[in-house]
This record gives C-alpha cells, sequence and structure tokens, in this order.
C-alpha cells in the first residue's frame, strides 16, 4: 500500500478517534480499541494476525506500567487518608508566612503531585486554599492557580504518572534520566508559573455566588475550613465539585509530622535517581551496581515506599493490617480505567508499526526537517488541544513518533528529552475539552471566560517555558 493511502488512513484513524471521544462521547478506552481495529483492517494487517497485534501491543505495554501507575496510586491514597497530605500543606503554610502562602501552597502542589494524581491533589488541597483565602480575605485564585498549576506540571512531565511512565515504555526513555532531568525542570517551571499567576490575578474575576459564599460567608451549619470536596458529575458531562464538612474524627491520632510525608515522597524518587546514577557511573559487573540497579527500578522502588507508607503513615499510627490492605485496595479502582487507556494506548501504537503507518508517517515528519523534540511537543499541544486529556495526548504522541524516534538513532538521555518535551505539550492548552479545566474552575468558582483567561493562559505559558528549558538541555545530553 503506498505512503499516501496510509497516511489517509492515519488521519482518518486519528479524526474518528476524536469525534468518537468529543462528539460520542465513547469512553477513552473503548475508542481507542475501535479506531485501533478499524485502522489495521484499513491499512492491511491480516485478519488472522490482529488478535496477537492488539494483545502484543497491550501487554508490551502494560507490562511496564500498569504495576507502577498502580502502586503510585497506593502511595498517594495512604497519603492522603492518614492526614499527610494537609498536615504536609499546614506545615508548609507556617514556614512560609503569611505573606508567601501562595508561594507555600505551590510547593505544596509541586510535592504532593509527584506521589497524588492531579484530580486527587486538587481535591485535597483546595479546601486549604479555601481556608486561608477566607483567613486572608484575598481572592481565592491567588493561592488555588498557581497550586493547581504546579500540580498538572507534575502530572504532565513526570514518572509515576500514567502519561510519562507510558511514553517512557513506548519510545525506550529511562523513567530515572527522565526524573534525573525533569525535576530541575518541573521545579522552575511551577515556580515560573507562581510569578506569572501573580500577574494574572491582579484583577478580580467574576466569582460563582455559592463558592463565595463557602468561601468567605458563613453557610448555614458552621464554616467551610477544613472540609473536603467531593466530585460528582453535571449534566453536561463534565466533573463538578463542592466543598463539603468532613466526616467526625474516628482517633485521636496526630496527624503524620511534615518530614515524614516529605521523606516518604523523595524516598521512590531518591532510589530510581540512585540506580540511573549508578548505572552510567559504576563498573558493569560490581556489586554495588547491582545492588542500585535493582532498588533503583521503579518498580522496587515503589514497592518499597509502599511498605514504608503502610508501616509509618498506618501500622504505627494504629492501622490494622486489614485496614492498611482496604485503603491499598480502595487506590486501585479509580486507576483503572487510566491503565486499561494506557493499554490501548500501546495497542494503537503497535497497530501504527505492524501496518506500516508509522513508517510513512516517520518519513513525512522527517521531511519536514524539523528536530525531533520539536516535533515531539507540537505534536502532544495539537493532540491536547484537539482531545483534551494529557494522558491521551502522550501515549498517542509517542505512538506516533515511534517509529521516527527509532529511525533517529537517539541516546537514553535524548530520548528522555523529547518525553519531556510531550509532557511540556501535555502541559499546554488546558481548556473546555480537558477535565481539569472544569474540575478547577468549578472548584475556583469561575466562568469559562475567566477560566480561559487564567488556568488556560498559565497552563500554556508554563507548557512553552518546560519545552524551552528541555530544548536548552539538548546540547548537553
Amino acid at each position: 500500500m503506498s505512503h499516501t493511502a496510509l497516511l489517509t488512513i492515519a488521519v482518518a484513524g486519528v479524526a474518528t478517534l476524536l469525534l468518537l471521544i468529543l462528539r460520542a462521547k465513547v469512553q477513552p478506552f473503548v475508542a481507542l480499541m475501535v479506531v485501533s481495529i478499524g485502522v489495521a483492517l484499513a491499512a492491511g494487517v491480516p485478519a488472522a494476525d490482529l488478535v496477537k497485534t492488539i494483545e502484543d501491543g497491550m501487554g508490551a505495554t502494560l507490562g511496564h506500567i500498569a504495576t507502577i501507575i498502580a502502586l503510585g496510586a497506593m502511595i498517594g491514597r495512604i497519603i492522603e487518608l492518614s492526614g499527610g497530605a494537609h498536615a504536609f500543606a499546614h506545615s508548609l503554610i507556617e514556614r512560609f508566612g503569611s505573606r508567601r502562602t501562595p508561594l507555600a501552597l505551590t510547593v505544596a502542589g509541586f510535592a504532593l503531585g509527584i506521589p497524588v494524581f492531579f484530580e486527587v491533589g486538587l481535591i485535597i488541597l483546595m479546601p486549604i486554599a479555601y481556608g486561608v483565602a477566607r483567613a486572608a480575605r484575598k481572592p481565592l485564585l491567588v493561592y488555588a492557580l498557581p497550586m493547581g498549576a504546579a500540580m498538572l506540571t507534575v502530572h504532565a512531565f513526570l514518572p509515576p504518572h500514567p502519561g510519562a511512565v507510558a511514553v517512557a515504555a513506548t519510545i525506550g526513555a529511562s523513567q530515572g534520566l527522565m526524573l534525573l532531568l525533569g525535576l530541575p525542570i518541573t521545579a522552575v517551571v511551577a515556580l515560573f508559573g507562581y510569578f506569572v499567576s501573580r500577574r494574572l490575578t491582579r484583577r478580580e474575576y467574576p466569582m460563582d455566588p455559592a463558592v463565595y459564599a463557602e468561601v468567605y460567608g458563613e453557610p448555614e451549619g458552621g464554616s467551610a475550613e477544613g472540609g473536603s470536596v467531593v466530585s460528582g458529575s453535571a449534566e453536561d458531562g463534565h466533573g463538578t465539585a463542592v466543598l463539603t464538612k468532613p466526616a467526625p474524627s474516628q482517633t485521636d491520632v496526630r496527624p503524620p509530622s511534615f518530614g515524614m510525608v516529605l521523606a516518604l515522597i523523595v524516598t521512590p524518587i531518591l532510589l530510581i535517581l540512585l540506580g540511573t546514577i549508578g548505572q552510567n557511573t559504576l563498573a558493569e559487573g560490581s556489586t554495588l551496581r547491582a545492588v542500585l540497579t535493582v532498588l533503583g527500578a521503579p518498580m522496587v522502588a515503589l514497592l518499597i515506599d509502599v511498605a514504608l507508607c503502610g508501616w509509618l503513615l498506618g501500622a504505627r499510627r494504629g492501622w490494622n493490617r486489614g485496614h492498611i490492605a482496604e485503603v491499598m485496595g480502595s487506590a486501585l479502582p479509580p486507576v483503572a480505567m487510566v491503565i486499561l487507556v494506557a493499554g490501548a494506548g500501546g495497542v494503537f501504537g503497535k497497530v501504527l508499526v505492524a501496518s506500516g503507518i508509522g513508517d510513512a508517517i516517520a518519513d513525512v515528519l522527517d521531511r519536514t526537517g524539523l528536530p525531533v523534540l520539536v516535533l515531539g511537543f507540537l505534536t502532544a499541544l495539537a493532540l491536547r488541544a484537539a482531545q483534551g486529556s494529557a494522558t491521551v495526548a502522550l501515549i498517542t504522541t509517542a505512538g506516533i513518533l515511534t517509529p521516527l524516534l527509532q529511525r533517529a538513532d537517539l541516546s537514553t538521555g535524548q530520548l528522555s528529552l523529547v518525553a519531556l518535551a510531550m509532557g511540556a505539550g501535555a502541559l499546554a492548552l488546558s481548556h473546555i475539552n480537558d477535565a481539569g479545566y472544569w474540575m478547577f474552575t468549578k472548584l475556583a468558582g469561575l466562568d469559562v471566560a475567566s477560566g480561559l483567561r487564567t488556568w488556560t493562559v498559565l497552563t500554556t505559558v508554563m507548557g512553552c517555558a518546560g519545552f524551552a528549558l528541555t530544548a536548552a538541555l539538548w546540547p548537553l545530553v
């Protein structure tokens, strides 16, 4: 089949995928599977090989990422339910002082965003922003905007978040190098976002009366401070959220200390980084290198951290084994669909390769003359703008660009930077087709126009800044 025909099938497949997700509201996992099968048959993949192609794509992807995503979710869940996230955020606010509270919440969003998924982190920290805004009598957006953007930055760029993990597995990047290079990049981007948000929040924006009453008024039944956010679904299908009073405490056990929560967040990162450094600096065959390689494997590092979280935040603070197991198990249902979507993305990528579409796309992209770093950023940016989900944008971009990256013969460090450039593209242009956009704007009480002027502008500026920093590192790897 000619390259023109293959490219036509690819364009039709991506267009169908977008229509299914955006117009027909089909679940992304189902949409990806349907489109993958359709593209495979249209491109001439033999019917006898179709099932094996799907199984190979799903198995190869989930073999890398399913365990990592599940363990990361367990860590975040234990930190959340133990009260560690609230304690960590309040400790930062005390340390930074009232004048720097927005910066403290930005740091809290960045740090807690590493083990905790974006949506969950927003649910945990937004009540704290409510309480601070009420006490200071300042606009909620001053505190919420940089905090939410910092969490989204980590979600788009770094493992163990599903998009970054899936990209690393698909294109052959090193998760250790992604952390080593990505942590300083995301830290700078989050700080840059804090300063940009200060300019964006100099003016006040219209605020939903119900959210205004929750934050600044005294609703009947008591203050909203210290409450929690419960997400639901509006009739239009977008996530909404309301502030509710917390359930009565079952115990008088003090919340975890700042140092303990910070240590548990940092432990898997350090282990993964030590494994990467050991592989690049120690002699092959040495015992220390072998030990660091095992401990630094993302799966092992996260498994160790799950055990530490269960012991330090659970057993030592009165949780019995059954309760610890229940908390860990409760982390899995919310991420099950994320794992399946990532697997379906792997199927789509496998179909592109098996059908020859990948090579045809690689030829076209190669002829553009654009560096692979730019292509990774622009492709992820376009898909993010078109269909909304950062995770789906990253997975699809990785599948499209893998043949070109294999042809380019890049080093592991360069592939890791390409993965980070894709993350920068996935961070930008969060707008009305993104569930995260609706979740943030509903929690912050913003209308659509105000959300576009603040949240969308900030995420786009931060995504471009992240790409600029990634490009600056390219000559060094």
